[in-house]
């Protein structure tokens, strides 16, 4: 048994009104979704579904290490006192080989558990009873700590990600691990009580903090993640070099100090990570390209963020869901004022979550179309998953590696799901 972080706190009574306006504001998944009926007879519920991701599609099996990192120059803005600053982040890479090695687990018992009565319907608002998913046991197709193999060059091009409000950091894996199997470092951050569960090597668990005002928290969320970013980086530069960073002593993977190319990182994230990837690109010139996955580039109140004012010198790409979407006056706004590259594509007949795991996951979980379709849309499963690892690996393929770009050109054939916006 696990208990709550020390310095966690559990949601507060403002939390649905913070996610009811940012279904507006950053797209998270519709508060309209109906609450899923619970029968008050345990003993005769079936038992949780092991569900599966998608096998990742590049010639590397793939590895990853989860690692503590403790900031000891900057106090958490969110902990009232002296506390430094705590975030878990999870490495994933190349595998030389994987034999002998564990599956890396989705989530933790704590983190899955609460994930389950909390996230899946409060935060995500997905309509699932409790207990219909084993969190814990989703099939990852990656291996716990297995040695790292070099890159193309060497060395390896790092990819950060950053999840949207209410995911915790494995709501990303099923692009994490494609990229990975591609040859790339990707980096996964939680965002330590603003995500909605974290649990540490000790087994405690925290959880997201009482957001009070939405535009104030937003904001301040924001400003949070960056500077996590820019921590993140840091610590990537000493790990390179073969320094200990884990805050608890965790050996690192053999092959993977070294391994990292911090000449070229890119960043992505999906909703409000997609958000925290431009304004990290902004304040920090290490991060030479992004992707905002359906994140808003307006605040809850409706004024641009400083990036949509005044754009980005480096290439950005606004990957979208189909149908009405609020992230329109800030897209529109970075666009124009964007001297970089920038393209916008629309995913056809996809929801807010279609970039996400859940694409893969809920499918698995046989809810009733209507609760399936307001996530996902309407798009089949394979297709939004395959569609969005061609478009996210071909960009950073050609802005990380030097590759030839051509499927960002234009529509192609081969992927018809996807849109261009003009």
């Amino acid at each position: 048994m696990t208990d709550e972080h020390p310095r966690g706190r559990r949601r507060g009574v403002g939390l649905r009104t913070l996610l009811a306006c940012a279904a507006a504001a950053f797209c998270t998944l519709a508060a309209s979704l109906p609450a899923a009926a619970t029968t008050g007879a345990p003993s005769t519920a079936p038992p949780p579904r092991r569900l599966a991701l998608p096998s990742p599609t590049g010639p590397h099996p793939v590895g990853e290490v989860s690692l503590h990192l403790v900031d000891t120059a900057r106090p958490d803005p969110w902990q009232q006192g002296p506390l430094h600053r705590e975030l878990m982040v999870s490495v994933f890479y190349p595998a030389a080989h994987t034999a002998g090695r564990p599956q890396a687990p989705y989530m933790l018992p704590a983190a899955a558990a609460h994930f389950d009565r909390v996230t899946a319907d409060d935060y995500l608002q997905l309509g699932l009873p409790t207990g219909q998913a084993d969190w814990a046991g989703v099939a990852t197709h990656v291996a716990l700590g297995a040695p790292a193999a070099p890159g193309r060059r060497g060395r390896l091009p790092v990819v950060l990600y950053s999840p949207g409000l209410g995911e915790p950091r494995t709501w990303g894996t099923t692009l994490v691990t494609d990229l990975a199997s591609r040859g790339y470092a990707v980096v996964t951050v939680d965002h330590t009580y603003e995500s909605p569960e974290v649990q540490f090597p000790d087994g405690s668990l925290a959880t997201m903090v009482p957001p009070g005002d939405p535009d104030a928290f937003i904001r301040k969320s924001l400003s949070v993640r960056v500077a996590d970013i820019r921590f993140v980086l840091d610590r990537l530069r000493l790990l390179d070099d073969g320094h200990d960073t884990d805050a608890d002593g965790q050996r690192l993977p053999k092959g993977l100090p070294g391994a990292l190319d911090l000449s070229r990182v890119g960043m992505f994230g999906h909703s409000m990570g997609g958000s925290a990837a431009a304004l990290a690109m902004d304040a920090d010139h290490r991060i030479t390209a992004g992707i905002d996955m359906d994140g808003n580039l307006t605040y809850v109140d409706g004024s641009p963020m400083p990036v949509a004012r005044h754009g980005l010198d480096r290439p950005f790409l606004l990957l979208g869901k189909d149908g009405e979407t609020d992230t329109g006056p800030g897209w529109q706004a970075f666009r124009a004022h964007t001297p970089g590259w920038t393209r916008q594509l629309t995913l056809r007949d996809s929801g807010h979550a279609s970039t996400t795991d859940a694409e893969a996951l809920l499918p698995q979980l046989h809810l009733s179309p209507s609760v399936q379709a307001a996530a996902l849309g309407t798009l089949g499963p394979v297709t939004a998953v395959r569609t969005s690892e061609a478009y996210v690996a071909a960009y950073f393929d050609h802005w990380l590696r030097g590759g030839s770009g051509r499927l960002l050109e234009g529509p192609s054939p081969r992927y018809p799901a996807m849109e261009f916006v003009d």
